[in-house]
């Protein structure tokens, strides 16, 4: 009894060893990302919209957050990566206004180019993106 356990657990041994080899492997030939392009001031952000209620800071009140979900992209200097290793994929969009915010609800869990004017790293522990865009304006009509 004894020797048929030594001959299993060293067949297990082996069969786990085999398994184990190739994915080690695959791991190490990935390339490393490439950093995003760089996103300016005045350029266009493709993605799909998708809009999210948070907890506003009035009186706790949900209020709705929309986010721009796209490629990676590297924000201009100093912000860079965002302390990420391809940057930010994710925008949150930020409304000035009532006219802004229904502008955008037409576009929910569609795609979305709007263009840029400012955009910085999120910072903010309320923050759900990696990114946040103070400044943009929507470039695609339905």
């Amino acid at each position: 009894m004894i020797r048929r356990f030594g001959q299993r657990l060293a067949l297990v041994t082996t069969i786990a060893a085999a398994c184990a080899a190739p994915a080690a492997s695959a791991q190490q030939a990935e390339p490393a990302p490439k950093p995003g392009r760089l996103i300016n001031a005045g350029d266009v952000l493709s993605g799909e919209l998708n809009a999210m209620k948070v907890r506003g800071a009035k009186k706790g009140k949900k209020v709705a957050t929309y986010q721009v979900t796209s490629e990676p992209r590297r924000l201009p200097p100093p912000n860079g990566l965002c302390n990420l290793e391809t940057g930010p994929e994710t925008f949150q969009l930020i409304t000035s206004s009532d006219a802004q915010a229904a502008q955008l609800k037409g576009f929910i869990g569609k795609a979305i180019s709007i263009k840029v004017d400012e955009v910085a790293c999120a910072q903010d522990a309320g923050q759900m993106s990696e990114a946040v865009v103070t400044k943009w304006s929507v470039v695609t009509k339905h």
